[in-house]
């Protein structure tokens, strides 16, 4: 059985370390509604991965519209085999010292960090509020073949929360307020809970895969390490489509 696997980025540098990393062929370009592109990249035999890459746009509300499109997409033209996977992919800050720059972060669960409410008495999430939901969690045995594939590699890497932000955080005090409403989270970044919000939709696993290039906090450009955590993202995928992508979904 092929094995498809739907990757949302957020720009098109992103998509362009994820693709250059799948060990696969492609891509091709194949348009979708609404100016959409997915770059396709397939297997050597039918037995192969088919991965699609998809540059979904910046912030939730962009990328969970973008990736419904896909989905719906698939469900359409694919109705007996749609997706096995999606994964919200790119770069991302990385709350220190859980996750170092250059280093990758699994989501063990997609969290909308400020999807709530500011009260007198603290902040509330969307579930005590009495509605919606704030938080996808990732099944583990996901996580963890994900986290065994890059222990081949050497990658560096953390199995943790990852928070999906409106603005991104630019200082300490933000920093410590959101690391204490949400103890062990590893990474921030503005596309994974929309990305989850539409494959929950459609019933299809979700993870969030973020190489690091700054750190949560202050706003120090110089101290980015973007081409780095463009190397991690790339190394990444490179290993999972040798290995998680040739396995059955969980």
């Amino acid at each position: 059985m092929v094995h498809r696997i739907l990757i949302v980025t957020a720009v098109a540098a992103e998509a362009d370390s994820v693709s250059a990393g799948l060990a696969l062929g492609g891509p091709r370009l194949l348009p979708l509604p609404g100016g959409l592109a997915l770059r396709r990249h397939t297997g050597p035999d039918d037995g192969g991965p088919l991965v699609d890459v998809l540059v979904g746009g910046v912030g939730p509300a962009a990328v969970a519209a973008s990736t419904g499109t896909a989905l719906a997409h698939a469900s359409l033209t694919s109705p007996d085999h749609p997706y096995d996977l999606v994964v919200s992919a790119g770069i991302a800050g990385g709350f220190q010292p859980l996750a170092p720059l250059g280093s990758v972060v699994v989501s063990a669960s997609v969290i909308a960090a400020d999807l709530g409410a500011d009260t007198p008495d603290g902040y509330l999430t969307v579930e005590e509020l009495g509605f919606g939901r704030s938080a996808h969690p990732v099944p583990g045995a996901l996580t963890g073949r994900i986290a065994a594939a890059l222990d081949t590699g050497r990658l560096p890497h953390t199995v943790a929360p990852v928070l999906t932000v409106s603005t991104v955080t630019g200082t300490a005090e933000r920093a410590a307020e959101l690391a204490g409403r949400h103890p062990g989270a590893a990474a921030e970044a503005m596309e994974g809970f929309g990305v989850a919000e539409a494959a929950a939709a459609y019933g299809v696993p979700v993870v969030e895969i973020r190489a690091v290039s700054n750190a949560v906090g202050p706003r120090d450009r110089a101290a980015w390490r973007v081409g780095e955590a463009f190397g991690a993202l790339r190394h990444t995928f490179e290993l999972l489509s040798r290995t998680v992508f040739l396995e059955p979904s969980p």
